[in-house]
């Protein structure tokens, strides 16, 4: 990292807004259909440039997965007007930092820079709006680059494929079953035309939310958003999923024999999708329960009952209905099955006995706290604001979502608890050593 990255690496760190502090943004749409949110921050001279396309592994073809990620790629391989390796280099040259990163329902691009140099943020994010190159060369050269990717994070990595698995094993109708890293066979199939097709479709302005945060006058920062963006044409109407996962009936067990040395234990169960009233409730039970050394599954199971070496319960956020995921690592000598009902022992605990006053407060200052936390830096702040648009159409979200966790009471999350963490309909996964396969 050279000086003037190191500079807003640091500058980021320091930049925050209290919780108290409202924040105050303004947002319009140009005639192509692109959100345009822009924030002000003069607390530090930096300023964050981001895009928000929505479209994430959700939206492929299930022949075809895998689109979306390879996108996120492909984005930074150049343009009409940029030389193919220069993108990251005009950032990094100018002491700013890129990055971004797919989901099942949306893609994120960020570049963070000196905010003297906020129009070069917003030309390239249009350049590659615009003329994004689509050529033999780059095509083939991501392939290599996602292929390496997946070998790397998942089919050489221990446990590496739980959440492909799980999802897998979880929804046999909507293409949540699919995980946004997708096939590598679908990878190779796919044509350049396909993989044109797929940008038209998707990273067009009415597909687009660009969110901006930091030191910016907004006058200035609307005029040249207007230059650079407004002769972008609009793309065709968006088509969405449709498709409806419909209740598990029973339980859905399988075994996966990995490259490990101790086992493991997947416990997978439906949950509503964000922004949704009960979604509030179970994503404070998932605090409860693994949230840091004192929660009570780590206290029960690693500590207590040394049962486990690692064990979370995590709550996988998504448009749609997602997953509430329990995941242990056995110790040494632990049968998975003693882990399971341990974990189950947790669930139950929950479902039968509301939470004590003393947990609840310490919940609801953990969920403040981290409520806090997300929108403590100028990319926080961009990002927490398009999301808010993107799946909600209400980026003032950002400054009272928080009073959507506050209004969950205790009573909500033993309710939650057992409408959702149903043992009966749920699917279990134990992951073995490969030596232990007859």
């Amino acid at each position: 990292m050279n000086f003037k990255g190191l500079f807003i690496f640091i500058a980021l760190l320091m930049a925050s807004n209290g919780f108290a502090k409202n924040i105050e943004f303004e947002e319009f749409d140009l005639p192509n259909g692109l959100h345009v949110i822009m924030h002000k921050d003069d607390s530090t001279p930096i300023v964050a440039v981001t895009v928000t396309y929505h479209v994430g592994s959700k939206n492929e073809h299930p022949e075809r997965t895998g689109f979306a990620h390879f996108f996120e790629h492909l984005m930074f391989e150049g343009s009409k007007y940029i030389e193919r390796g220069k993108f990251d280099k005009l950032v990094l040259g100018n002491g700013g930092t890129l990055n971004a990163n797919t989901s099942w329902d949306r893609t994120f691009y960020y570049e963070i820079l000196p905010s003297n140099q906020l129009e070069l943020g917003l030309w390239l994010e249009a350049e590659r709006m615009l003329h994004l190159k689509i050529d033999t060369v780059g095509v083939e050269t991501q392939r290599k680059v996602v292929k390496e990717e997946r070998k790397q994070r998942l089919d050489n990595q221990p446990y590496g494929s739980i959440l492909e698995q799980t999802f897998a094993h979880a929804y046999k109708v909507h293409p949540y079953r699919w995980i946004p890293i997708g096939s590598v066979q679908y990878i190779d199939q796919a044509t350049i035309d396909e993989f044109i097709a797929f940008h038209d479709s998707f990273y067009v302005p009415n597909n687009a939310t660009l969110s901006i945060a930091g030191d910016i006058d907004y006058d200035k920062t609307k005029e040249w958003v207007t230059k650079y963006y407004k002769d972008i044409p609009m793309g065709n109407k968006i088509e969405r999923p449709t498709e409806v996962e419909p209740p598990m009936e029973g339980v859905v067990r399988d075994t996966v024999y990995d490259n490990i040395q101790l086992p493991a234990v997947i416990h997978a169960y439906h949950m509503p999708a964000q922004g949704t009233k009960d979604y509030y409730a179970i994503d404070m039970l998932t605090t409860l329960l693994s949230r840091g050394k004192s929660s009570r599954i780590y206290k029960e199971v690693v500590d207590n009952k040394q049962l486990a070496v690692q064990a979370v319960s995590v709550p996988l956020a998504l448009e749609d209905p997602g997953l509430f995921v329990s995941f242990g690592i056995v110790n040494m000598g632990v049968s998975p099955d003693s882990l399971s009902d341990a974990l189950d022992t947790e669930i139950i605990k929950a479902q039968n006995e509301l939470i004590t006053e003393k947990e609840f407060q310490k919940l609801r200052n953990q969920i403040e706290n981290d409520f806090i936390s997300s929108n403590s830096t100028v990319s926080g702040i961009a990002g927490s604001l398009a999301n808010y648009h993107v799946y909600f159409g209400d980026a003032d979200l950002i400054n009272n979502e928080i009073d959507r966790y506050m209004d969950v009471t205790r009573e909500d999350i033993k309710r939650v608890a057992n409408k959702y963490l149903t043992l009966d309909k749920r699917v279990v996964l134990y992951y073995l050593p490969k030596s232990e396969k007859k």
